[in-house]
C-alpha cells in the first residue's frame, strides 16, 4: 500500500485497441498513468511475444488450443508490462540519484505546483551534496504511473464451442475481466459504454475488488460516465454488491476520441458542475450501501468514504483549460488523449498515419458510421482502411473476412452471433435489398446500400498501426489502418517529444500553432449543434410527438448550457483574454439551435 501522491495532474485514456497497448511500458517510469484496452487478446499475445524478446524474458505462447486462453493471455501480458514497468522504475530512480541532467529532464516533466518539483529542486539548488538524501527521498516520494486497463462492457460476445454455447465467464468482456483479475497488477479497470449487469455480477467472484481491513483496494474500479445521474446509477448498483467506484471519469460525448455517446444535449460544463455540487451526496450514497453489502457479506467494511476520483476528459487542449477544469470543479486529473497519438514515445502509431493525423486540418474530422456497434465513431479522412474498404466494394467483393469476430454481436442469421462489418453478413443484406430494388427508387437503393457496406472491421484496423510500427507481420485480408482521434487534434500539427507535450500541457511551452482555435466548451457546443441538425435531416421515420418532446427537450438543455456558460465566464479568472469572443461564438450557436425547424 502506497500514500505516495500522483506525480502528474493529468492521464493518457484508453485509445482504440492499440495505440495505448503498451503505453505503460513506454511512460510509466515517469509517473505517467495510462490505460490499455484488454479487448483484442491476439493482439495482446503478439505484443507479449514482442516485449519478451525485447527485455529477454523467457516466452511461451498461449495458443487458441489452451483452455480460457483469452483470459490466460491477458493475465500473462499484463504480468509482463508489470515486471517490465518496474525494473525500467528501478533504473530510472538510479538513473536520477547518479545523474543531475537526468533530474534536471525529471523536473522539467513534473507539473509547477508540485510539491515533489519543488523538492528535487531543492536538491538541485544545493547542489546534491547528500547523494544518500536524495536516494531516500526519491525512494519516498516518487510513485509510478499506474497500469490502468479498458474494458468495453457491452463488447461482451458468447462464445461457443462444437456449437454449445459456454457458460457467461467465457464471454469476451467477462473473461478479460478474469484475466486482469488474476494478473500481479494493484490498478484499476476502466469500465466504458455504459451499464452490463452480468458482467458488474462479476465483479463480486474476484476478492481483490473488495476492500481489506485497512481500506485498501488491490483492484479498484473506474467507470467512464457521461452524466451524474449515470455514475449514481452505476455506482449505487456496484455498491450494492460490496464494490466501491475508485474514480468516476468524465468524458465529453462527442468532443472526444474513439466511439461518440452524445448525451441528450448536456454540455460537459453543466455535467462537471453537478459532480461538483453532487460530490458528497454520491459518495454518501454509494458509501452507505457499500457498508451495508460488505456486512452481509461479513466482509471488512469502511467507516468512511474510501478515496475516489473525480476526473475528465475530452477536448481539452491548453494549459490554461488544463487547469481551469481542475480549480473550478476540484477535479484530480484531466485525460488527455488525441494529442499523445503524436507522441512516438507515448503510444502505437504507424509512421504514416501519424502524418496523417499531423497534417490533418478541422474539415478532416468527422463522425462516421462505420463502426459494426451502430454508435458514432469519430473518423479522419484519408486512412488506409478507407481505401481496401472501397476497393472491395469496388470488386463487389464488400465486407471483411471477420477473422476476430469480437464485434459479432448481430444475432439476426444465427445464435453464434455475426459482425455487421462483415462479407457474411453484407452478402445476406445486399441479397436481401436486390430483392426489393423493383420496388423502392434509385437514390434510396443507393442510401440502404451504402447504409450496408460503410461498416469498417474495426477489430483488424484498429490493431494494425501497432503492428506496422513494430514490423510484426499481418496475415490474412489487408484492413489498412482505422484510427479514431477527437476532433482537438486538428489544433496539433507536429510530432512531438514527451517533454514537449507535457511542458505544453502544464503551460511550460506551447506546441499549438493554431491561433483560431475555439475554447473547448465551444467546441462541444458546436458539435451538439450540428448533431442535432443531422439527425433531424437524416431522420426518415414518421416524426412523432416523443420525437418531438426529445429533440425539444435536447434544444432546452443546450439552452440551458449556454446560459451557464455565460454566467460562468463572469465569474471565473480564466479565459480572460478571449471572454469577448465566447460570448459571441455562445450567442451565435444559440440562434442556431433555436433556428433548427423540428
Amino acid at each position: 500500500m502506497s500514500n505516495k501522491k500522483n506525480s502528474h495532474t493529468f492521464h493518457i485514456p484508453v485509445m482504440g485497441l492499440a495505440f495505448t497497448i503498451d503505453s505503460p511500458i513506454r511512460v510509466a517510469h515517469y509517473g505517467i498513468t495510462s490505460t490499455v484496452s484488454i479487448t483484442d487478446d491476439d493482439l495482446i499475445e503478439k505484443m507479449r511475444a514482442f516485449y519478451s524478446e525485447k527485455f529477454s524474458i523467457p516466452y511461451q505462447e498461449i495458443t487458441q488450443k489452451i483452455q480460457d486462453y483469452r483470459a490466460k493471455r491477458i493475465t500473462t501480458y499484463l504480468n509482463t508490462m508489470d515486471t517490465i514497468v518496474n525494473e525500467k522504475f528501478e533504473k530510472f530512480k538510479n538513473d536520477l540519484a547518479e545523474s543531475k541532467t537526468a533530474l534536471e529532464n525529471y523536473i522539467a516533466l513534473l507539473p509547477n505546483k508540485s510539491d515533489l518539483k519543488r523538492g528535487l529542486q531543492e536538491f538541485i539548488e544545493d547542489g546534491i551534496s547528500i547523494k544518500d538524501n536524495l536516494v531516500h527521498f526519491i525512494e519516498k516520494n516518487i510513485s509510478l504511473g499506474e497500469i490502468d486497463v479498458n474494458i468495453m462492457t457491452k463488447v461482451d460476445k458468447d462464445n461457443f464451442e462444437d456449437g454449445e454455447q459456454l457458460p457467461i465467464e467465457f464471454n469476451d468482456a467477462h473473461a478479460a475481466l478474469r484475466g486482469f483479475a488474476n494478473s500481479n497488477l494493484t490498478s484499476s479497470v476502466v469500465l466504458s459504454a455504459g451499464m452490463n449487469p452480468r458482467l458488474y455480477s462479476y465483479f463480486e467472484s474476484f476478492p481483490n475488488f473488495f476492500p481489506d481491513e485497512n481500506g485498501f483496494l488491490k483492484k479498484k474500479i473506474i467507470l467512464k460516465v457521461s452524466d451524474y445521474r449515470s455514475a449514481l446509477i452505476q455506482g449505487n448498483f456496484l455498491a450494492k454488491k460490496g464494490l466501491w467506484v475508485s474514480e468516476y471519469r468524465i468524458e465529453s460525448g462527442l468532443n472526444c476520441g474513439g466511439h461518440a455517446f452524445a448525451t441528450e444535449g448536456f454540455l460537459l460544463g453543466p455535467i462537471l458542475q453537478d459532480f461538483k455540487e453532487k460530490r458528497n451526496e454520491l459518495l454518501q450514497s454509494t458509501h452507505d450501501l457499500l457498508v451495508k453489502a460488505l456486512t452481509i457479506k461479513e466482509k471488512p467494511f469502511p467507516t468512511t468514504f474510501l478515496p475516489t476520483k473525480i476526473t475528465a476528459q475530452g477536448g481539452v487542449g491548453t494549459a490554461e483549460e488544463h487547469d481551469f477544469l481542475i480549480e473550478e470543479y476540484q477535479l484530480d486529473s484531466i485525460g488527455w488523449g488525441s494529442p499523445f497519438l503524436l507522441v512516438p514515445e507515448a503510444t502505437s502509431v504507424d509512421v504514416e498515419t501519424r502524418k496523417l493525423l499531423a497534417k490533418a486540418k478541422e474539415d478532416d474530422f468527422y463522425l462516421s458510421n462505420i463502426s459494426p456497434l451502430g454508435v458514432p465513431f469519430n473518423s479522419i479522412k484519408g486512412v488506409s482502411n478507407d481505401y481496401w474498404k472501397q476497393k472491395r466494394i469496388d470488386d463487389n467483393k464488400a465486407g471483411s473476412s471477420c477473422p476476430k469476430k469480437f464485434l459479432a454481436l448481430n444475432k439476426s442469421y444465427n445464435k453464434e452471433g455475426i459482425c455487421t462489418a462483415s462479407k457474411k453478413y453484407q452478402d445476406l443484406e445486399l441479397e436481401k435489398l436486390d430483392q426489393q430494388k423493383s420496388d423502392i427508387s434509385t437514390v434510396e437503393f443507393e442510401i440502404k446500400q451504402q447504409k450496408i457496406t460503410e461498416k469498417s472491421c474495426l477489430c483488424v484496423g484498429l490493431a494494425n498501426s501497432s503492428y506496422l510500427e513494430n514490423n510484426m507481420k499481418i496475415k490474412g485480408q489487408q484492413q489498412g489502418v482505422v484510427i479514431c482521434p477527437g476532433p482537438n487534434l486538428a489544433y496539433f500539427d507536429n510530432e512531438y517529444s514527451l517533454q514537449e507535450m507535457v511542458q505544453h500541457i502544464y503551460g511550460n511551452a506551447n506546441v499549438m500553432h493554431e491561433t483560431d482555435r475555439p475554447n473547448l466548451f465551444v467546441k462541444e457546443l458546436k458539435m451538439y449543434v450540428d448533431y442535432l441538425r443531422n439527425e433531424i435531416s437524416t431522420f426518415t421515420d414518421e416524426v412523432t410527438a416523443n420525437q418531438l418532446k426529445k429533440w425539444n427537450s435536447y434544444r432546452n438543455n443546450i439552452n440551458l448550457g449556454i446560459e451557464y456558460y455565460h454566467d460562468l465566464l463572469k465569474s471565473t479568472s480564466f479565459f480572460k483574454n478571449n471572454e469577448e469572443t465566447i460570448h459571441h461564438q455562445l450567442d451565435f450557436y444559440k440562434s442556431e439551435i433555436n433556428a433548427i425547424n423540428f
